[in-house]
């Protein structure tokens, strides 16, 4: 690629998006291009896959050479022919990139039979061994499922199987692991390696992930609002950044036992206050109909005697992979999900509350979701957004409302004169602090933040985290902290909480946890860490034995139920481990 240029067209004229930019790519290397949201990463991909949004964007300049052949020149019925069968894309969320309508087997295939000569029985044969070298067990019944039918992981890995079919040149893997469980992620990165090696495929990797960089690239480019920042080596990039912004970038980085956000350690006794919130033998549990007559014939049993306390000023962190029980459990507390067991806010039960009781309390707890974006009405203006608790709840009149709103957001990093915009004209980490703004405003004793900064770049995550610390201390406000990022849970929990299949497996403050894991599963949690760090590279990450078994059980099958034991200083482990 050489001078590489893509114009996006708006309502103030064209601009640049990615600019100038220049990279070869050898037989069997990989690749990483590392940078912000908005950095241009993606638009790179697009462009050189021919997928660019027409009419708004567009090449204007630049070449994009695969062996002696230039894409450019190319027309849509030419690049059908190189998409797929030269360059392969796998693409961040497998959920939107796969039709829902279609058969896993029927997606698998359609593209081998149009870039093959193949038969339909010999297409469907090469689809099962695809899905098989990406270690989908059971791959011929899996052909008949459907994508809502498969895990986030098996879906990741059917994406990945698509695009390695018929063994492209080079295949684009557009951040392929930020929506997985760490553990799930290192069998992605294991796969890439393997099917490289067995190849020689070319990968361009995109990400925002350091320790992803750190663990699978060859050469790194960290781009910036559409430019090359810098370019080199990897272990040239970690140890010898040039660049500022490569250096903030690396330094935002969180790292387990280090990191300049690490959360000192309190002492305990600082933290025997009177509990803000206690849970107590918690269950949540969803019946599944099927059959001609659809009754009742199985249960999740997605959060199975459950326990656990928070006291004022505290951050406890509830970690564990997908399909474990960490956001069931915080809708029960915040009162989402019906439940049986005990949960206990400010000293009054929930279960023995009338319905205006309960709203008064729901007041102590408020939650940060996940997606921003997802969680804001784009219709209201976000200082009407903040306001809406306010409104809910009759507090304050209209002007002491808005004083109160633009207070909010000025504590947040944001400026009053922004209450009067939508959310689409924020970015990801401004929206997310209108977020917090929004949980503040009823002045909670306890927020749910429920993978809040997964979707963030790490500069942005980094000062997310320090502003939830800066409101803790300021308004002794308790976090109950649900990630499944292990080096961002190290540097901002007090104590620790894994789950695993609805229980809670191991509990204890979070140098117990982190310095001491003693149950099996959190030790694999920790491990699968990637570490940004060259010199600390994995010859290869830990294989999965299998998929995380499912917490579905048939109607009277109880799950094993496991006891917890203290193991020293409150440090809680499930028995037999």
């Amino acid at each position: 690629m050489t001078g590489l240029s893509v114009s996006v067209r708006g309502e103030d004229g064209g601009r640049e998006v990615v600019s100038d930019l220049s990279f070869t790519l050898a037989r069997g290397e990989t690749l990483c291009i590392a940078g912000e949201s908005g950095s241009g990463k993606s638009m790179t991909a697009l462009a050189i896959m021919q997928l660019l949004p027409q009419p708004a964007a567009r090449i204007s300049s630049g070449t994009i050479r695969l062996g002696e052949t230039e894409l450019t020149d190319l027309d849509e019925r030419q690049m059908r022919r190189i998409r797929g069968d030269r360059i392969a894309m796998i693409f961040q969320e497998p959920m939107t990139s796969l039709n829902p309508v279609l058969s896993i087997g029927r997606q698998l295939t359609e593209s081998i039979e149009a870039h093959t000569s193949l038969s339909q029985a010999e297409a469907r044969q090469r689809a099962i061994e695809a899905l098989k070298a990406v270690r989908i067990s059971e791959a011929e019944s899996r052909l008949r499922q459907f994508p809502h039918e498969l895990s986030g992981g098996m879906r990741q890995r059917v994406m990945i199987a698509m695009a390695l079919a018929l063994e492209p040149d080079v295949l684009i893997a557009d951040e392929p692991t930020t929506a997985l469980d760490v553990t799930v992620q290192g069998e992605v990165l294991e796969l890439l390696r393997d099917l490289q090696r067995q190849h020689g495929t070319s990968v361009v990797l995109i990400t925002h992930d350091m320790g992803v960089v750190a663990e699978m690239a060859d050469r790194v480019i960290i781009m910036r609002h559409g430019r090359m920042i810098e370019e080199g080596r990897t272990s040239d990039i970690f140890a010898r950044p040039r660049a500022d912004y490569t250096r903030e970038l690396l330094a935002a980085v969180p790292r387990i036992g280090s990191g300049v956000g690490r959360q000192k350690s309190r002492d305990a006794q600082a933290l025997t206050l009177a509990n803000v919130a206690e849970v107590k033998d918690l269950h949540v549990r969803f019946d599944l109909r099927g059959g001609v007559l659809g009754r009742v014939n199985r249960r999740v049993h997605a959060v199975e005697g459950v326990s656990f306390s928070i006291a004022p000023n505290e951050t406890l962190a509830l970690v564990g992979e997908s399909g474990c029980g960490k956001s069931t459990t915080a809708k029960a507390l915040a009162g989402l999900v019906p439940y049986s067991g005990d949960i206990v806010v400010g000293g009054r039960n929930l279960s023995g509350l009338g319905r205006d009781e309960r709203k008064a309390v729901r007041r102590d707890v408020q939650m940060i979701f996940q997606d921003p974006f997802a969680s804001l009405d784009p219709r209201m203006r976000v200082g009407d957004l903040v306001a809406e608790p306010l409104v809910i709840h009759g507090i304050a009149s209209k002007d002491e409302r808005r004083e109160r709103v633009a207070a909010l957001f000025e504590r947040v990093g944001l400026s009053a004169d922004q209450m009067e915009l939508y959310p689409h004209e924020f970015s990801g980490g401004q929206r997310q602090r209108v977020c917090i703004a929004r949980a503040l405003a009823l002045r909670p004793k306890l927020i749910i933040a429920d993978e809040s900064v997964s979707a963030l770049d790490v500069s942005v995550q980094a000062r997310v985290l320090d502003l939830l610390k800066e409101l803790q201390r300021e308004f002794g406000v308790a976090y109950l902290f649900i990630s499944h990022d292990m080096a961002v849970v190290e540097n901002i929990s007090d104590r620790v909480a894994v789950m695993y299949l609805g229980q809670i497996v191991e509990m204890g403050t979070r140098d117990q946890v982190f310095s001491n894991p003693r149950h099996p599963y959190t030790k694999r949690l920790i491990e699968a860490v990637p570490v940004p760090d060259p010199a600390r590279r994995r010859s290869r990450f830990a294989r999965l034995d299998q998929e995380i078994p499912s917490a579905t059980r048939k109607i009277g099958e109880a799950p094993l139920k496991l006891a917890l034991q203290d193991v020293g200083n409150g440090h809680l482990v499930a028995a037999g481990n």
